[in-house]
């Protein structure tokens, strides 16, 4: 068995100039914050998959280390530490491959009676690269899950083990009104037999626990919430392997629903592979966006106070539904700052890099409607995204496209 040590020794088992992973999303170790607490390591860089709002890893920076994030947070803002990288999976998978780490700080379950600790709910790209990283330290959390669909560390292969328990951070965004009014809209677009993605957020959340009373849905995304939970218990899952996901953020009641059979947790190799994407029969895409331009293009990674997230998944997803029976939806209010603010935008006054493009988009929807962009001219792509504006901005908007 490796050696089980106190957080305070973390330190000595990270090796010199070490790119470095360290378990994020739900799996942020209480016990690796501390662990680092007080420590000087301007040699290290830390890398990871790090959720706004859910995740405070600015004690990464308080060590004096470098960061390498692809998803920006208002921790990391002016930090010239920082190097945001702005890059879908598929491409944060080829920066892993040509940046290996040397060392990774991985929260996992106890290890189950063939001696492997589950990655619970995160699975992400740790998964994958484990077994190419010569320097692994556990934190062995007993309240973490086991999940089903991918084998974990074998116990031996750690360096050095810290046992503790730690409740996993929870997230619910909750359903406001306007959320629920897209919601409806959006389950007029979903078929019995479809499989579903969501993206992150109250919006798309919203949309999965508006559609309980469909049947024989799947789910196959990189994450998942208590939505996903909803249209377990509401029967609208199919029997036969309903849930595939990397990484699940939500309440206590999913964490401790995710060890049972219907859940499978995979790698992004897999979730988010283009390939099997695209072998899947009726998949629907369902993400949220900041801004929709009147080219029928989605921004989501910035407001005018800077960037605030990355591009993610949402291309990956968008590419493996581009097939015939796939359809992409983007989900997002029309208004915001309390209806003062446009969401849907001229593309010169958009905000933020095209996070997905005009072919990676078949329908807009807010809370006024539908907007079908499929198989449609310019005019009448704009004369669609127009009609689901908030009312009070429509004169304006089609004066910009004077």
């Amino acid at each position: 068995m490796p050696p089980k040590i106190s957080p305070s020794e973390l330190g000595r088992f990270l090796p010199d100039g070490a790119l470095c992973w360290i378990s994020a999303c739900s799996a942020e170790s209480g016990i690796f914050r501390e662990g680092l607490a007080g420590l000087s390591r301007p040699d290290l860089t830390f890398t990871s998959i790090f959720v706004a709002g859910l995740n405070r890893p600015s004690y990464l920076l308080d060590t004096g280390a470098r960061v390498a994030t692809f998803f920006m947070l208002p921790e990391f803002a002016d930090c010239d530490r920082v190097e945001f990288l702005p890059l879908s999976y598929r491409g944060i998978r080829q920066w892993l491959a040509a940046h290996p780490p040397q060392a990774a700080l991985v929260m996992c379950a106890p290890p189950d009676a063939t001696g492997r600790c589950s990655f619970g709910p995160v699975t992400d790209f740790i998964a994958d690269l484990w077994q190419h990283i010569p320097h692994l330290i556990g934190h062995i959390n007993p309240l973490m899950p086991t999940t089903r669909g991918t084998s974990g560390i074998p116990v031996e292969r750690f360096a050095a083990l810290i046992e503790a328990e730690q409740a996993l951070p929870e997230s619910d965004p909750g359903v406001d009104d306007v959320s629920a009014r897209i919601a409806a809209h959006v389950a007029t677009l979903v078929p019995d037999g479809t499989t579903i993605q969501a993206g992150l957020g109250r919006v798309p959340e919203a949309v999965l626990r508006g559609l309980t009373a469909k049947r024989d849905l799947a789910i196959h995304s990189g994450l998942i919430g208590d939505s996903t939970l909803h249209l377990l218990r509401a029967g609208a899952l199919r029997k036969d392997s309903p849930i595939t996901a990397g990484v699940a953020i939500g309440t206590r009641q999913l964490y401790d629903a995710i060890s049972g059979p219907e859940f499978s947790f995979r790698p992004p190799s897999f979730t988010h592979d283009v390939a099997s994407l695209a072998r899947i029969d009726r998949l629907v895409t369902i993400n949220s966006a900041i801004e929709v331009d009147l080219d029928g293009q989605a921004h989501a990674e910035a407001t005018p106070s800077g960037y605030l997230s990355g591009p993610g998944g949402a291309s990956d997803f968008a590419a493996g539904a581009r097939g015939m029976n796939g359809l992409r939806i983007v989900v997002l209010p029309a208004t915001a700052s309390k209806g003062a603010v446009s969401r849907i935008v001229p593309l010169q006054l958009a905000t933020g890099p095209v996070s997905l493009g005009r072919f990676d988009i078949d329908i807009v929807v807010t809370e006024h409607g539908i907007a079908d962009l499929r198989c449609r001219s310019h005019t009448a792509r704009r004369d669609a995204l127009l009609s689901v504006a908030a009312p009070d901005h429509r004169a304006a908007l089609r004066e910009h496209c004077q």
